[in-house]
């Protein structure tokens, strides 16, 4: 169905290709995940697929891609609309229209379909992705895992014979997306549709694969075979492979079913050994500030930027978050209903639920970007949305869902040096920060040409330049592989060991095990679950690392606590 013959593709100041010289072929009616560190080319790969490289994003393009039997270089992705439906790591840039139903039926209506026939199919996908009650609402009053779901629906539609998804679970929670994969697991088997996706959080789709396709460097000969054969060799793996790596188990166990059944060997090397538990939290003082100006614009200070380090209050303390009975309503919506929560000094806490619980919500409260309807929140003895904004950065920084929001300047040399100026930092901490998250960036990089990983890493190097008091993340591990997570996860440990309060909200649950003290779960507005992370994630189908299902009852969460009770090396 797909097939790639000597392909390279060179972008104009690159140093080198970001594709070279591949040579494989995607079966018809088969799923194959795309996988590999960020900024390795899986993107360039996917959009050589629809005809959005070097169509739409320039470059050179050499060698020969057809679907179906169509050269991507002599149609053009309109041309191609028919036959592949792409859905990008962005949602928003992806829709056309303003309410759900409209945004479904689009594709369609681009392409003649009769109204009798767009109706039903309509239909047929609001129920597959669970959409049915939000048909009617705007696209721009939906959760970022909401607008994920209209996207791939947006593209299913016209039944198109390829699907290429870039990272089509990163926003879900992981009810969500488990219905998103079952979904994609009918088109494949019921009507022999061809999915090539990329994906880092390969925990949840590694198991559905037929084929996996590594890119192990930039430019480096794809490698394309069975799962368990490809894992073996990977240098990004889901926790469930690395367990079996540790345990010598042959062949991989690529499921927790799979993994469960094998594990009964190692549940009794464990047994003698208790997991560790979280360390208390602390609270020790960050030096007293000196007086400095406030540069850059609203926005961008509400966000995170604009504060120099010098300008945070004395006391850690002052960042303690302290939420009373809040309540949000957006129209006719109830974000927020009574939720209560205190962050202390040093503790990282994880929201956790479904998308559209309110997570999102919660972290603009507490910066100050949204106006409670209901109750009090207190951050650094402030009330964020009466402070402004050049104060209340002082004492918080958020980095949102989407980075671009922080990213201005042309190079990420010059993103670094204005995050420097601002924050008051030592001229290369930000770029330092960059290069512990992300290795071998460019400094003359521009940002909007940077993976959604990349972006992402060097959005919350811009925030972390400043050493913000309380620092809140939404969807951090979005678009960064398992290393680039294991570099971030460091990060904020350190931080989190000066004293800095930590909030993220995230559907990744093998982030929330290695890194929170705390997990909080909200569900429709309101807080259901608030407990050490043990107590929460293990007894949760949902929200359970794959360590902990597979070695259930035992309360391990992560390879790393297995790999140290082992005393194998790391």
């Amino acid at each position: 169905m797909i097939r790639f013959e000597q392909v390279s593709v060179h972008y104009e100041g690159a140093a080198g290709a970001t594709l070279s010289g591949v040579d494989l072929t995607v079966p018809e009616g088969e799923l194959v995940l795309l996988v590999g560190p960020s900024g390795v080319g899986k993107s360039t790969l996917l959009g050589a697929v629809s005809g959005l490289v070097p169509h739409f994003t320039g470059g050179t393009l050499s060698g020969r891609v057809t679907v179906d039997g169509r050269d991507t270089r002599t149609h053009k992705p309109r041309e191609l609309a028919d036959l592949v439906g792409t859905v990008g790591q962005d949602p928003l840039s992806h829709f056309v229209t303003d309410t759900v139903e409209d945004e479904l039926a689009y594709g369609m209506e681009s392409l003649g379909l009769a109204p009798d026939v767009m109706r039903r199919r309509v239909e047929e996908t609001l129920d597959l992705l669970g959409l049915a009650g939000l048909r009617d609402r705007p696209i721009a009053t939906l959760s970022g895992g909401q607008q994920q779901r209209v996207a791939i629906g947006s593209v299913l539609t016209p039944h198109p014979k390829v699907l290429v998804l870039d990272e089509p679970t990163s926003a879900l929670d992981p009810a969500a997306a488990e219905e998103v994969l079952a979904v994609l697991q009918r088109l494949v088997h019921d009507l022999g549709t061809t999915v090539l996706m990329a994906e880092h959080r390969l925990e949840r789709v590694v198991q559905y694969a037929d084929q996996v396709v590594l890119l192990p460097s930039p430019g480096a000969a794809p490698v394309m075979g069975a799962p368990a054969d490809v894992m073996a060799l990977s240098p990004v793996r889901p926790p469930v492979v690395a367990l079996g790596r540790l345990a010598g188990w042959e062949p991989l166990p690529l499921s927790v079913r799979d993994a469960r059944r094998r594990a009964a060997g190692l549940r009794e090397r464990l047994a003698p050994v208790r997991p560790p538990v979280p360390e208390p939290v602390t609270a020790p003082v960050l030096p007293p500030p000196a007086p400095s100006p406030v540069r850059r614009g609203a926005l961008a200070r509400l966000l995170g930027r604009g504060a120099r380090a010098a300008d945070v209050p004395g006391s850690v303390d002052d960042a303690t978050a302290r939420v009373e009975r809040l309540g949000v309503r957006r129209g006719r919506v109830e974000a927020l209903r009574r939720v209560t929560l205190t962050v202390a000094p040093g503790e990282t806490v994880a929201l956790m639920g479904r998308n559209g619980a309110g997570k999102s919500t919660l972290l603009a409260t507490l910066v100050g970007m949204v106006e409670p309807t209901t109750g009090t929140v207190l951050v650094g003895g402030r009330t964020p949305h009466r402070t402004e904004p050049r104060d209340m950065v002082r004492r918080v920084g958020l980095v949102p869902q989407e980075p671009r929001d922080l990213l201005y300047a042309d190079t990420v040399a010059a993103e670094c040096a204005a995050a420097d100026s601002d924050a008051g930092a030592a001229p290369g901490s930000c770029r330092a920060l960059v290069s512990e998250l992300l290795p071998g960036v460019p400094d003359d990089t521009h940002p909007r040409d940077l993976s959604e990983g990349q972006r992402l890493a060097l959005a919350l190097a811009v925030v972390l330049t400043a050493r913000p008091p309380l620092l809140l993340l939404d969807e951090p591990t979005r678009g960064l592989d398992y290393a680039a997570k294991a570099r971030l996860v460091g990060v904020l440990r350190g931080l989190a060991a000066d004293g800095h309060a930590i909030v993220l909200a995230t559907h990744d649950v093998e982030l929330a095990a290695e890194l929170a003290h705390r997990v909080v779960i909200l569900a429709d507005g309101e807080t259901v679950a608030d407990g050490e992370t043990r107590e929460v994630v293990v007894s949760s189908p949902a929200f359970a690392p794959q360590t902990a299902k597979i070695l259930a009852p035992q309360e391990w969460l992560t390879v790393a606590q297995v790999r140290a009770a082992l005393g194998e090396p790391s």
